[in-house]
């Protein structure tokens, strides 16, 4: 696919144009320096409110050592003040009734101890609509998953979340998944993968072409694991009939058009598939990895979706351009 300006410029404008409109708020549970650089560039470039959550005089210290001084105002902080001991009363109500409906049921102290996590406390921020949606992860102890799961929870008709990426190099755009979250999908949750993925790739903007990807293309291997892709892509037809997608096709056959017209001339892909569905998360985890490391594509993400209401995560390794950028994916999947 080619852009005259590269997706996440055109996603950033969007998300700028929205902001000075309708403030969104974005919460990190996170402290790390790079955290508040990605903030601070936020604020910049009017793309969002960033509320951090953490001991606000730390905050202000370690800020102070940064040298940014356009996160001093109080509305940049919260969590665990004086301020807001009702919204806390209120969130370990609420917890306690939610995992009592999934059939968790756990104490009000129990309850206390978890939104006392800032983590949890944002995922309860997103979840009464304090925030557009909260990014975490930096730290491997305060990964989203739990909390998304538990408060925020997958959308109507969607069982499970996934994790998708979206790889991005030069003109060059493509969205893989599930690369994060599914270890071994059955044929209904590959359907289900390809068909959230198709839509996460609209709201970027992207008319979908959906490969639900194989070591075979059309039959020409025999193999339970070719059976689950082939049967996987006939549950996404049925459920999107206007969908362009093929499977199951071989990772050639499916991007190369050289290649789509030897091995399937039939192919609704035409061998410009943009979404890229990996049979379970071994293929999906690689995939990425390759193409990251050895094609030297930009990786953001995980990017979850699914879910109700957006929550992201972030690798250990993320720059702070990357902690933006997932920032105005999170804005536009709330939208």
């Amino acid at each position: 696919m080619i852009f005259k300006k590269s997706i996440i410029e055109q996603m950033t404008e969007r998300v700028r144009r929205i902001n000075k409109h309708s403030k969104q708020i974005i919460v990190f549970p996170e402290t790390d320096t790079r955290i508040l650089e990605a903030a601070s560039m936020l604020v910049k470039k009017e793309i969002c409110h960033p509320i951090i959550l953490g001991s606000e005089d730390k905050l202000r210290l370690t800020l102070e050592k940064l040298k940014i001084r356009n996160l001093e105002s109080e509305h940049f902080f919260n969590y665990l003040n004086d301020k807001n001991k009702s919204d806390m009363n209120d969130y370990v109500t609420k917890y306690v009734q939610l995992r009592g409906a999934d059939g968790k049921s756990i104490t009000e102290l129990d309850a206390i101890e978890i939104m006392q996590k800032p983590h949890f406390y944002g995922a309860m921020m997103v979840e009464n609509e304090l925030a557009n949606g909260m990014i975490s992860g930096i730290n491997s102890e305060t990964k989203p998953y739990f909390p998304a799961f538990q408060i925020i929870k997958t959308r109507d008709g969607i069982n499970r979340a996934s994790g998708l990426f979206l790889m991005i190099k030069e003109d060059s755009v493509f969205l893989f998944a599930d690369c994060a979250l599914n270890i071994n999908p059955t044929a209904e949750q590959l359907a289900e993968i390809g068909f959230v993925s198709a839509d996460t790739a609209v709201s970027f903007g992207i008319k979908p072409k959906v490969a639900m990807l194989s070591f075979s293309t059309h039959g020409t291997a025999k193999h339970e694991m070719v059976d689950k892709v082939a049967k996987a892509t006939e549950l996404l037809k049925s459920m999107d009939k206007d969908l362009i997608v093929d499977g199951e096709i071989q990772l050639d056959a499916a991007i190369v058009p050289a290649v789509y017209e030897k091995k399937c001339p039939e192919s609704p892909l035409q061998g410009e598939a943009n979404v890229l569905i990996f049979p379970d998360l071994n293929s999906g985890n690689i995939g990425y990895k390759l193409a990251e490391r050895l094609g030297g594509y930009k990786a953001i993400g995980p990017i979850m979706q699914g879910l109700n209401k957006p929550i992201n995560d972030l690798s250990r390794g993320a720059s702070v351009d990357d902690i933006v950028d997932l920032a105005v994916i999170t804005i536009i999947q709330g939208l």
